[in-house]
Order: C-alpha cells, then structure tokens, then sequence
C-alpha cells in the first residue's frame, strides 16, 4: 500500500485543477493568487485574478498605481483591506528585498497583510520550502482523519503534527494544494465522498464509519446586524457628486454615494438631508425616489434607500470622506464603487437627470 503521502500525491497529480496560477512558478503571481483567495471561492477569484496580472504583472506596476486603478481590477472582490496591503507590501519589497519576494517564511510574514497561512502557501508553491498550510479545509479533513472533534489547542497540535511528519519533502507545494483541492473537492462539509478519497485507508472516522460525527458542528445560528441606510444621488445641472470613502474604514478606498444610517426615529428623507449636511456641510432638497437595494457583507446586511436630489446651497467639506468629485451618470464605470451602489446604477442612468 502507498503512504499517505504517496496516496495523496498520486491523486493530485492524475486530478489536480489547472488553475491559472498553478501554471506558473512566479513568486509575484502565486501570491497575488493566495490573497484572492482568502475568504473568496475560487471560481469567483480566476477572472479577476486574470484580469490583474495584465494589468498588474510585477510588484512595481502595483506600487506605482493610484487608489482608483488599484481598486477598480479589485472591485467585486470585497475585503478591500487586502489590496490597500498588496500595494503596500510590494512598496516593502521595492525597498527592504531589492524588488524580490524573499523566499523566507518569516520574512515574508514581515510583509504586510501577509500571515502565517499565506506565508507558508508561497514558500511552498513558490520557492519549494518545507511548510505546511492549515485553512478550514485542512482542519476538516484532519478532523476525520484523526477523529478529533474540536480544534482546539490540543487537536492543533496534533493536526500540526502529522502534517509536519507527512508533508512532502520533494514537493511540498503540491502537497498542500492537494489538500486544498481534496477539501474542495471530496472531503466536503456535506456529503464527503470517501469511496473517492485517496486517502480513505488513512481515514480513522472512515474505518469506523464515523465520518459524519466529524469535526462536531456548531449548530448556534450566527445573527449578524442590519442596518437601513439612505443614501442620495446629489444633481447639480447634469452631474452627481460622489464620496470617497476613508481608507482606514470599511470599503476604504471606493466612492460612493453619500448617506448613512437611518435613526429610529427618522424618516428616510430626514435621514439623507441630515447626513449629508454632517458629511458634506451642504443643503439639498430631496427629489423622488430611485430605488431600495438589500445587500449582504460578511458580518452584517443593509438596506439601502435611494433618493434623488439637488444640490442647494453650501460649501462642500469632506468631513468624513477622503474627496469628492461631480460626475457624469455615464462615468460610473471609471470609479470603484461598493457593490450595492452597483444594483443603483441602472435606475439612475435610465432616469437621468431630474429637475425638483
């Protein structure tokens, strides 16, 4: 019989997907790749992945670019704090490393956005080192594996452990993205097809057919926050003003429409006069509305409200955004814009301008 790691191996190499990041061995590329990938599914990561390394190819183009470029190939990713640290590490790079990704854990745990997951992810696929990956996919298939119930710090060690003792010494990266892919792909939360797993002769749940007690789940329902939001689409002659968000908050970076969150108490209307006047130090009057969108983030879900305005009076003051621009409803596409505001966009081209 094979090893485990043998098995596994096997198994990769004869099914591994073809990634488009998998074809390559540039450090750059694998790790622009492995930050995609934190917390998005992959099918949704490979066009924008694709469509970065054109524009993007080196560590230079991604140092020199400006936060709208930047944000723009990211937008629709979400989690936009990983871009802002993507340029940020390759500034790092450009100064500390003479241009060249280190190939060193450690140092390049020292990047920033970089931790210990994506650290070992690129010096294994990239430069051939011997570390071992630990993501929720691996943790699953380590609980059937050994039957450990819970990950805590007992259970960590000795999935940490095995995985020290099993990894492979000649490829270690393909190693790791064969757990990548066999978590994906066989070992699934639901419905893990163990008669295709090869790895099942290891499997200790499987040899007890106890695969489904494993790892316990969490039944408690997680109740995220919700928040109603009003928000207007500010007319002055024919262009509309947007906001850039601060970069050191949520969705820090991207434009938006400006707004907030509606009080208690509040109507709609009141709400967007009220925010705008704090934000903005300016006057409107509030025109008909546009449209309501529902959206979900990671931890929270809004309602947006959007209404038609016009601008009446005032100075603009950015008083909680980084700038503001007038423009054109047929210059959206040149802007980087929170998601929700994209479900607005047709509603306002079509409307065009409005007069109160």
């Amino acid at each position: 019989m094979m090893s485990f790691t043998d098995s596994l191996l096997s198994w990769y190499n004869k099914n591994k997907k073809l990634f488009p990041w998998r074809k390559i061995k540039d450090p750059y590329k694998i790790w622009v790749s492995e930050i995609m990938l934190q917390q998005t599914q992959v099918q949704t990561v490979i066009p924008f992945y694709n469509k970065w390394v054109l524009k993007f190819p080196n560590i230079e183009s991604v140092s020199k670019a400006g936060d709208n470029e930047l944000f723009k190939y990211w937008e629709g990713l979400g989690y936009y704090q990983r871009v802002q640290n993507l340029r940020k590490a390759c500034i790092q790079i450009l100064e500390d490393y003479d241009g060249s990704i280190p190939s060193n854990k450690n140092d390049l745990m020292n990047l920033k956005g970089v931790g210990d997951y994506t650290a070992s992810a690129i010096a294994s696929i990239a430069f051939n080192k011997k570390h071992h990956v630990i993501d929720g996919n691996v943790k699953r298939i380590m609980s059937r594996l050994l039957c450990l119930p819970h990950f805590l710090s007992k259970s960590m060690s000795k999935i940490n452990k095995f995985l020290s003792e099993h990894i492979s010494d000649k490829s270690p990266g393909d190693f790791n993205q064969a757990l990548m892919d066999l978590g994906r792909e066989i070992c699934t939360p639901k419905s893990p097809q163990c008669l295709k797993c090869p790895i099942s002769d290891y499997c200790k749940s499987h040899l007890m057919n106890k695969v489904s007690k494993y790892p316990i789940k969490n039944n408690k329902k997680k109740i995220f926050p919700h928040y109603d939001i009003g928000i207007g689409v500010i007319w002055h002659e024919d262009k509309i003003l947007i906001t850039k968000r601060k970069k050191s908050g949520l969705l820090g970076g991207l434009w938006e429409f400006p707004g907030g969150k509606i009080r208690p108490t509040e109507t709609k209307e009141a709400c967007i006069k009220r925010e705008i006047k704090e934000e903005l130090n300016i006057d409107i009057d509030i025109s008909n509305f546009i449209a309501k969108v529902n959206h979900k983030y990671s931890h929270f879900g809004i309602t947006l409200y959007a209404y038609h305005c016009h601008y009446k009076g005032g100075i603009i003051r950015c008083n909680s955004a980084d700038n503001f621009k007038w423009i054109k409803s047929n210059n959206f596409s040149d802007y980087p814009f929170p998601k929700a505001n994209h479900y607005l966009f047709p509603h306002i081209t079509n409307s065009g301008p409005v007069t109160c």
